[in-house]
């Protein structure tokens, strides 16, 4: 739009005319503020390679602009870029003060960007560089880091070699996947360090290279890494031991955490019997009270043959039970018994013909009453489950659930 200046504004500018450009700006600048302080563009050209002949906006500023771009308009598309750069064109140059042209965002030129980011050598020193900045810039203390794998799947042609593969899946077993291993900063879930590999592979071997990449930036001892149970591996845990790490994860129900658990569960019915187990208390909305979880600790000793000596160190178990968590796993039982057991018929007392053929009696030829778990039972001559606030460690035996479901194990900071 031309606007035709008053003779004062005239003298003052040094124009007859003033051209007044329209864009929409949305979020970009915001988000363009952000990763500048964060010299996102300084590390991605330190670490990306330019062609000596190279010319035009720099890899740096190039995936910043695009980034914005992605987080602001939801659209991942190469194609859509060239003409989104031209409607913001004049926004873009003044705040990144470098000349902006849509040829520097052609398909070609993206995927040429692609490319670079993919290779593990550019990405990871991209990684290491980006942790370092964002502590300060963000004033925040590692002491909590979480690792943990999510997959991902879609309608994909799957290729030997290729990153879209079958493997186990909880959520689409019956289409392709791929897998995303992150380590992210504790509760904020700032990221750390990422990996993306194919669906086919087992979680637990991601954990200790992704460790490894951490080391470079977190080198100090005592940072408590969390995960899921498959990080409760051995060799994963032998791995943070030695390097003056702690670990927090749930054991899961095999080998001899299997052979193990009645005898836990047993300790734990009789240390709640004695009033022995430690409890912990969350304050509710209300300032009541609630109790979340009771239990207690073991301690064992884990031990592992390496390459130079054989080598020790000590573990704490925390063996817990989850009182809303045993209520819900009561109730599931009781609902798949229901639908289990028959239910007795009417008998003659009530109007009916009495227990018919196929419905189950009590030892004197009563029909069985009360809930399914008494009657079962009661039907098969044993004592019914005792039912209480901490009679039973069910929360015990269900190690993914990480609210109150234990046990988890931790080692001790040697």
């Amino acid at each position: 739009m031309i606007i035709q200046l008053t003779g004062q504004a005239q003298e003052l500018l040094g124009k007859t005319e003033l051209i007044v450009i329209t864009e929409r700006v949305d979020d970009v600048a915001l988000l363009l503020a952000q990763m500048m302080r964060l010299g996102l563009p300084e590390i991605l050209d330190q670490h990306l390679p330019r062609h000596w002949q190279q010319q035009g906006l720099s890899w740096g500023w190039t995936a910043v602009i695009w980034l914005a771009y992605i987080l602001s308009e939801g659209d991942h598309r190469k194609v859509a870029m060239a003409t989104y750069v031209r409607g913001m064109q004049q926004t873009l140059g003044q705040i990144t003060a470098q000349p902006i042209r849509g040829l520097d965002f052609s398909d070609d030129r993206l995927a040429h960007l692609l490319k670079h980011l993919s290779k593990a050598k550019y990405w990871q020193a991209i990684e290491h560089a980006l942790n370092e900045r964002s502590m300060p810039v963000y004033d925040l203390s590692a002491e909590v880091i979480r690792c943990d794998a999510t997959t991902g799947s879609a309608c994909h042609e799957v290729v030997d070699g290729g990153l879209v593969q079958f493997g186990h899946s909880k959520d689409a077993p019956s289409r392709p996947q791929s897998k995303l291993m992150t380590a992210s900063l504790d509760p904020l879930g700032l990221p750390l360090a990422t990996n993306v590999v194919s669906g086919e592979q087992a979680d637990d071997g991601f954990y200790i290279p992704l460790l490894e990449r951490l080391g470079q930036g977190f080198e100090k001892p005592g940072l408590l890494v969390g995960g899921d149970c498959q990080m409760s591996a051995l060799d994963i845990r032998a791995y943070l031991s030695g390097r003056q790490q702690l670990y927090l994860s749930p054991l899961p129900l095999t080998g001899t955490t299997a052979k193990q658990m009645p005898q836990w569960s047993s300790q734990g019915i009789a240390k709640d019997r004695a009033g022995e187990l430690e409890r912990v208390f969350r304050t509710e909305a209300q300032g009541q009270e609630v109790l979340v979880a009771q239990g207690y600790e073991v301690e064992r000793t884990c031990q592992v043959q390496e390459a130079e000596a054989h080598r020790e160190w000590p573990e704490r178990i925390l063996v817990g039970h989850s009182p809303a968590h045993g209520a819900r796993q009561g109730q599931a039982l009781e609902h798949r018994l229901a639908h289990a057991c028959p239910r007795p018929r009417e008998t003659p007392e009530h109007g009916g013909s009495g227990v018919g053929q196929g419905h189950r009696q009590g030892p004197q030829g009563a029909p069985s009453r009360g809930p399914p778990a008494d009657r079962l039972c009661q039907a098969n001559g044993v004592p019914a489950p005792v039912r209480g606030s901490g009679a039973r460690l069910s929360g015990a035996r269900t190690v993914r659930d990480r609210k109150g479901a234990l046990p988890h194990h931790r080692d001790h900071a040697p």
